[in-house]
């Protein structure tokens, strides 16, 4: 956190509670840029949220935001939201509706009804005039200033029934849109309540229940069976079973002992745990996880970015248009004033883009939101949308295909000295980051080899293995490769059984001087589980190419992408390899997936369109490094992840399309002066609701399963 010292003085977060609109976030955004000691904001409207860059206060932001009665409270502040009652909270809209019901019942030609149509449009549509109005005489043709502009232009014309009925049905559309972006941010709203607030802490001898703000790195946390962990931590006593759905969306709960780490919000099942707390509680896992799903829901995806440009041009076209459709029939044919104004009317009304502007972020907020239940983090509405276009995926082997966790196999000398053989391996590799360097040391500890003798001049060689000097001599471990440079070949009865062990899937690694071979090596690493299955769904789900990607040798490499039948295995690769051949895919394919483990393979993961790291749950790198990150240990979230975003896709194109038919037909109604009033607001309120509803489908999709 050094690196951000020099923000944290001028850069504050606060929630934001009652946003209706992306437009009147952006307003908002400008009103606060304006503010004196204010240099820079940013509005993240999925997580309502506000960054302010300078200092501002409260009181100033609420000012601000008054126009919209905005409530701001500091993000770290506990807010306890009061829920007032339906009736409570939407009284005006209610009361207008009676006065509305009262109007028709009078009679549309009388004094009393205009009275009362009239009373009606004051109380339900205020709030939108004082916008409306505001807006207009400063230019900005919004969804307020277009209705302002109807409503007015209907009660000029006499319509005073059909301006009531379009400031219900607007005040009703408003109700329904901040509704379904509440549902939609309901998804964050359950992952920050998932930790306790306090947690049991032990400190000398004394027992103490401590705010989770006032937990330091090192305090030990007591955690009860049925109880959730409040912090992130590494467990000092005891053994139980924890149930980790909260981060990585799996249901089977996990075994966890001594020296294991466990995560905030996850929920302890049987024994009684000590768990020494190794992060504050800004910094776990969790927070996290919610921090990187609110900052996706902020950046805009393309389509988003698209419906924002389209309609930034789109309202003013409509106000020009309406304002033809007025004025041009009249002057120019002679036709009636009364019944063109009112056919301009109805096009500003049929013109609002609300189901347009809310059709994206909708989709892209409940969808991120969703996949974060389901233990998947998606890093901002662009990936979601490059993910649901993929064509190829390109895996890491070892960790991603494979568990992991390889183990030694077969440990073939060629001389009677088996057990120092094995030591001088295991002390060699004991300097080595490669993850086969761990089965060599488990493969000495567990058969008794001495793990004390010296080493020095310990040396990596790149892609091959490694050297160094034991007891005097140099001795070298590394793939047969460096022995057939080392040696100019390898005999044949050592080749041979090399490649006998290869066939059968095994890594073989030789251990030798510059002189000759003194053993071969063979580990296996065995294949997950839901391996097999997984390439299998995603080629049913048309995913055109999987490729396996691996720095192991071709026969080891062919017999595992046999046995999970990946459609194309590239083997003995290096880490600049890996780069260049996921390059070379998107240049085939286009869009083009890596998923490994986040950390061997950053360079790879960048360079594809979509980077997918396994694991994320406790790795940083991996939180950081990719776009996309599935939190278990679990591959069968990536299909998942898939359909998700092509759902997602589905849904954006289905209300875009929608949206724009609809002011299409309603546009072809006012030619033959079809299209009244109350059609026109029926028509976008109806609109808005069905894009809504639809958007909010994506809270259906579960697990694994659409």
């Amino acid at each position: 956190m050094e690196n951000n010292i020099e923000h944290i003085e001028d850069k504050n977060v606060f929630r934001v509670q009652g946003f209706t609109c992306t437009n009147c976030a952006g307003i908002f955004e400008k009103n606060v840029k304006n503010l004196p000691g204010v240099r820079d904001a940013q509005v993240n409207f999925g997580a309502s949220k506000i960054t302010v860059y300078g200092n501002s206060t409260v009181e100033e932001l609420e000012k601000a935001g008054a126009f919209e009665s905005l409530k701001v409270t500091p993000e770290k502040q506990r807010v306890i939201e009061k829920k007032k009652p339906f009736w409570q909270e939407h009284w005006n809209v209610l009361l207008s509706a009676v006065l509305l019901v009262v109007g028709y019942f009078l009679g549309e030609v009388t004094t009393l009804s205009a009275m009362t149509f009239a009373a009606s449009i004051l109380v339900g549509g205020y709030e939108l005039f004082k916008k409306g109005i505001k807006n207009f005489f400063r230019l900005q043709f919004d969804m307020n200033a277009l209705m302002t502009v109807a409503i007015i232009g209907a009660v000029a014309i006499g319509k005073w029934g059909e301006g009531a009925t379009v400031v219900i049905l607007f005040a009703i559309s408003e109700v329904l849109e901040r509704y379904s972006m509440e549902k939609a941010r309901q998804s964050i709203r359950s992952l920050m309540d998932i930790a306790p607030k306090e947690a049991l802490i032990r400190r000398g001898s004394e027992e103490i229940t401590v705010s989770v703000d006032d937990i330091q790195v090192g305090d030990v946390m007591l955690v009860k069976p049925g109880q959730k962990l409040a912090m992130d931590g590494v467990v000092i006593k005891g053994t139980s079973t924890i149930n980790q759905a909260a981060i990585t969306g799996e249901s089977v709960p996990v075994t966890r002992t001594i020296d294991d780490e466990v995560f905030a919000g996850t929920l302890n099942e049987e024994g009684l745990l000590e768990v020494k707390v190794t992060k504050r509680v800004e910094d776990t896992t969790i927070s996290k996880i919610i921090h990187l799903v609110e900052e996706a829901q902020a950046e805009r995806a393309p389509s988003q970015a698209f419906v924002d440009r389209f309609a930034k041009y789109y309202t003013p076209a409509i106000m020009i248009l309406a304002l033809g459709i007025v004025v041009v029939p009249p002057l120019f044919a002679g036709a009636d004033w009364g019944d063109w104004i009112y056919r301009g009317l109805a096009l500003l009304v049929v013109g609002c883009p609300c189901a347009l502007v809310i059709s994206t972020p909708v989709s892209i907020v409940t969808a991120i939101g969703n996949a974060a239940k389901n233990g998947v983090l998606i890093k901002g509405g662009i990936h979601l949308e490059e993910a649901g276009r993929l064509s190829a995926i390109a895996f890491d082997k070892t960790g991603t295909l494979t568990k992991g966790f390889p183990e030694v196999t077969n440990f073939i000398t060629f001389e009677n000295n088996e057990t120092e053989l094995l030591s001088i391996a295991a002390v060699i590799e004991k300097g080595s980051q490669h993850p086969l360097a761990s089965a060599i040391i488990r493969k000495a500890e567990q058969d008794g080899a001495d793990l004390s003798l010296g080493v020095s001049e310990f040396q990596s060689i790149t892609g091959k293995g490694v050297k160094a000097e034991v007891k005097g001599e140099l001795y070298y471990i590394g793939n047969p490769k460096l022995f057939n440079e080392l040696h100019g070949h390898i005999n044949q009865g050592t080749t041979k059984k090399v490649e006998e062990l290869q066939k059968q899937g095994k890594t073989v690694m030789v251990l030798g001087t510059d002189q000759q071979i003194l053993a071969l090596i063979a580990v296996a690493d065995d294949v997950r589980g839901s391996s097999k299955n997984v390439i299998k769904e995603l080629h049913e789900i048309g995913i055109k190419k999987t490729i396996m990607l691996t720095g192991d040798n071709q026969a080891t490499a062919d017999a595992i992408g046999k046995q999970l039948n990946v459609a194309e295995v590239k083997a003995e690769l290096l880490p600049q390899d890996k780069l260049d051949y996921v390059k070379q895919l998107r240049q085939d394919y286009g869009n083009v997936a890596m998923i490994g483990d986040g950390v061997n393979d950053a360079p790879a993961l960048a360079a594809s369109t979509v980077g997918i790291a396994m694991g994320g749950a406790g790795t940083d790198t991996a939180l950081e490094t990719a776009d996309i990150a599935l939190m278990a240990d679990d591959l069968r979230k990536l299909p998942y992840t898939i359909r998700l975003s092509r759902k997602t896709l589905e849904i954006i194109k289905q209300n875009i399309t929608f949206s724009l038919g609809i002011k299409l037909v309603a546009l072809a109604l006012i030619v033959p002066g079809w299209l009244t009033l109350w059609m026109a607001i029926f028509a976008d309120m109806g609109a808005t609701l069905i894009v809504t509803l639809n958007s909010l489908r994506l809270l259906k999709i579960k697990g694994e399963k659409i």
